[in-house]
């Protein structure tokens, strides 16, 4: 399924799309949770259940000016960034790929969803794209073992892991630079495990204002999605609804001669195959 949260009339709710638009779940099935992370948390039973109900539906679908799509996972528990995890993006910083994995926290204060504006700060001139798969968690653990880890993987979503470098590069800590307002769109939808045959086999790509300045593989990282969730959850539990940014490819706007940082007027997309277009456009702070 293609899950995502939407908002209509004011109300937020989660549905799933299809081809012939968005099924609102609590119309499908009034049993089932009206909040993502809820629904997760009912394991792959829920996830039979909503597949099941949305199936059956006979109502009418959403159409998609009729729904807001938001972030499809509005308030996860904990948010993750990977650093340098394509060696070539490490080279293209002026760094070897590092030698062991690179974590940093995202904080939800940092989400929107698609169409969102994503907004430059006053205070930063170097706001940088960075195009990346989200791994969404499904079953909590801790100490998981890598051939286990995709056991806990619910599905897979397009994030943008917008970083202003001019504060990302002032100290060694990049967390400031990660986590102005908005720098983490994500969405359009969160795409169950099952639909995704081999998430180190997807192509990935960033446009801004039309212009391919990211194209790469997912098969390209140095620290791979069970390597990830193995490393993090050897310190903290993951829990139902984390996310985890598994790192940027070659063509960052940092590297660039000029360099490309964002500006008021573009339109970035985050394209990954099988999991959708991520559109923002980006404006400046009032």
């Amino acid at each position: 399924m293609r899950l995502v949260t939407f908002k209509q009339a004011g109300t937020t709710r989660i549905g799933a799309q299809t081809d012939d638009g968005v099924v609102d779940l609590s119309q499908a099935d009034t049993g089932l949770p009206t909040e993502m992370v809820a629904l997760l948390a009912g394991g792959p039973q829920a996830l039979e259940r909503a597949a099941e109900a949305v199936a059956g539906f006979t109502g009418a679908r959403l159409a998609g000016d009729e729904v807001g799509l938001l972030a499809p996972i509005l308030d996860p528990p904990k948010m993750f960034g990977i650093g340098e995890n394509y060696a070539a993006h490490a080279r293209e910083t002026g760094n070897e790929p590092p030698d062991n994995v690179i974590v940093f926290a995202k904080y939800t204060t940092t989400i929107i969803g698609p169409e969102a504006p994503i907004v430059l700060p006053r205070i930063s001139r170097k706001v940088d794209y960075e195009a990346e798969l989200g791994v969404v968690i499904g079953a909590p653990g801790r100490d998981i073992p890598p051939e286990r880890a995709f056991e806990h993987v619910v599905g897979y979503l397009p994030f943008h892991d917008v970083s202003a470098r001019d504060y990302q590069m002032r100290t060694s800590q990049w967390t400031l630079g990660k986590n102005f307002d908005t720098f983490s769109p994500m969405g359009p939808a969160l795409v169950t495990a099952d639909e995704v045959p081999d998430p180190h086999d997807l192509g990935i790509r960033c446009r801004v204002s039309g212009e391919t300045l990211q194209e790469a593989n997912t098969r390209d990282m140095i620290y791979d999605i069970p390597t990830l969730i193995a490393e993090l959850s050897s310190v903290m539990t993951l829990e139902t609804g984390d996310v985890i940014a598994t790192g940027t490819p070659p063509g960052v706007g940092m590297a660039r001669t000029p360099p490309r940082w964002l500006r008021p007027g573009d339109v970035v997309e985050v394209d990954i195959d099988g999991l959708g277009v991520l559109r923002n456009p980006v404006v400046a702070e009032d």
